[in-house]
C-alpha cells in the first residue's frame, strides 16, 4: 500500500514539473513569435513529447540533439531562429552546472590550446572535400561572401577575394601568409590576380592535399601547421574565417604572432565572426557537433588582444551578406544530397541542415555580425584610404 502512495506522488511531481516545463518552452517562444504546431513556416511541430523536458535540462544542445533525432520539425530554421535568437534564451532556459563545468573546462585546461590545435582540423574540414566542393563555390572558399552587385555565389566569394586583397593593396612580388588558409582559395586567387606569392597554413590535411593541387603551377605553398610553429616575416598576412578557432585565451598570443611575422610596413587584414558580447564558451550543440573548441570573439576581446601591437587603421562590418551565404551553402548541399548520402546517413543531414539554417538565422536577426579589420604596427603614412 505504501509502495503505491509513493509511486502515485512520484507520477503526480513528474506530471507537474513536465507540465511546467511544456508552460516554460512555450512561453519562450511565444515571446519569439513561434507556436508549438502552429502554420507559420517558422512554428514548430513536436514529434515526441520527450521535446519539453530535453530542452528544460539541456538547453541548445537538447534543442539541437532532438532535432537531429527527429523529435521535432520546422519548415524554416533559419526564420525559427531568426526570431528566437534575440532573445537570448540561453538565459531563460539552460543547464546551468553544464554550462559552469564548461567555464571552468575552458579557464583550467585551455581547449584551443597548441596540443589541441588540429582537432578542428580533424574534427569538421577533414569529413570529406566531395560535400565541401558540392556545398561551395567554384572556388572552395568556406567564409561569407561579399554580395554587393553580385548575383551568384561564385560571384559573392570572388568579389569578397578581390576586397581582401585592394584592401591590403597587394602588389607583384610581395609575399603574403595566409592563416587558415582553407584549400587554398585566396592564396590561389592573390597569386593569380595580383602576382604575389602566398604561404598558406591549415590544420586540416584534407585541406592541404586538394588545395595543393588546386594551386598547383603557382607560387603558392599550403603547409599543414599550427600558426605557433612559424617563425618567418611577410609583406602582408591574412586571416580569413580562422580567428573564432583560436580561442579567447589564445587571442593574445595570436596578435604576438602576427605581430612577430609581419613586416614593419605590412598590412594585416582580420576577417572574423563578431559577437556582440564577450563570451568564454561556445554554444554546447555547436561545440560538440560542428567546431569543438571554437569562440567566436567580441570587439572588446579582440582591442584587448591589439593592445600596444597594432593600430587600427579601418573595420568593415558586412555580416548581414553571411545569411545570404549560408542559405546558398544550404540550397547546395540539400539539392546535392542523393550524390553524398552513399558516404553520409540521414542524422549527419539533419544536423549539417540544422547546423546551416540555425547559423543563418542569428545573421538575418543581426545578432551576429562579420568583421574585416584592417591593421598596421606602425600606423599608414598619411592615413589609409578605405576600400568597399
Amino acid at each position: 500500500m505504501r509502495t503505491s502512495r509513493h509511486n502515485g506522488l512520484v507520477a503526480m511531481v513528474n506530471g507537474h514539473a513536465q507540465k511546467q516545463r511544456q508552460y516554460l518552452v512555450h512561453e519562450i517562444l511565444a515571446s519569439a513569435g513561434i507556436t508549438i504546431n502552429g502554420t507559420m513556416p517558422w512554428d514548430i511541430r513536436i514529434n515526441d513529447e520527450r521535446f519539453y523536458e530535453r530542452i528544460a535540462l539541456e538547453g541548445s544542445l537538447g534543442l539541437g540533439e532532438s532535432y537531429m533525432d527527429g523529435w521535432w520539425d520546422c519548415d524554416q530554421i533559419d526564420e525559427f531562429f531568426k526570431r528566437l535568437m534575440p532573445l537570448d534564451p540561453q538565459k531563460k532556459i539552460r543547464n546551468d552546472w553544464h554550462l559552469l563545468s564548461r567555464s571552468l573546462y575552458v579557464s583550467i585546461f585551455n581547449p584551443s590550446r597548441k596540443s589541441k590545435a588540429f582537432a578542428i582540423g580533424e574534427k569538421h574540414y577533414d569529413i570529406g572535400n566531395d560535400l565541401f566542393a558540392k556545398m561551395l563555390d567554384k572556388r572552395m572558399v568556406y567564409s561569407c561572401g561579399y554580395w554587393k552587385n553580385a548575383r551568384t555565389l561564385d560571384e559573392a566569394q570572388e568579389k569578397k577575394l578581390d576586397l581582401t586583397c585592394r584592401k591590403l593593396g597587394l602588389k607583384p612580388g610581395d609575399r603574403v601568409l595566409d592563416i587558415g588558409c582553407g584549400w587554398g582559395g585566396f592564396a590561389r586567387y592573390a597569386a593569380e590576380t595580383y602576382g604575389v606569392s602566398v604561404v598558406g597554413i591549415t590544420v586540416s590535411r584534407q585541406q592541404q592535399e586538394l588545395g595543393t593541387q588546386l594551386c598547383k603551377g603557382l607560387p603558392v605553398e599550403l603547409r599543414l601547421q599550427d600558426y605557433r610553429d612559424l617563425d618567418e616575416t611577410f609583406d602582408h598576412i591574412v586571416s580569413i574565417g580562422m580567428f573564432e578557432h583560436v580561442g579567447w585565451r589564445n587571442h593574445r598570443t595570436y596578435m604576438e604572432f602576427v605581430h612577430k611575422c609581419l613586416n614593419d610596413d605590412g598590412l594585416f587584414l582580420l576577417h572574423t565572426i563578431g559577437d556582440r558580447r564577450s563570451e568564454q564558451v561556445n554554444d554546447p550543440w555547436m561545440g560538440k557537433y560542428i567546431f569543438p573548441n571554437a569562440l567566436i570573439p567580441s570587439m572588446g576581446q579582440i582591442g584587448t588582444a591589439l593592445d600596444d601591437l597594432f593600430i587600427i587603421e579601418d573595420v568593415h562590418n558586412f555580416g548581414f551578406y553571411y545569411d545570404r551565404t549560408l542559405m546558398s551553402w544550404f540550397e547546395n548541399f540539400d539539392r546535392c544530397w542523393d550524390s553524398l548520402k552513399k558516404a553520409y546517413d540521414n542524422r549527419f543531414y539533419r544536423m549539417w541542415k540544422y547546423y546551416l539554417l540555425s547559423s543563418a538565422g542569428p545573421f538575418r536577426a543581426r545578432s551576429l555580425q562579420v568583421w574585416q579589420i584592417i591593421l598596421s604596427k606602425h600606423g599608414v603614412s598619411g592615413g589609409y584610404s578605405a576600400v568597399r
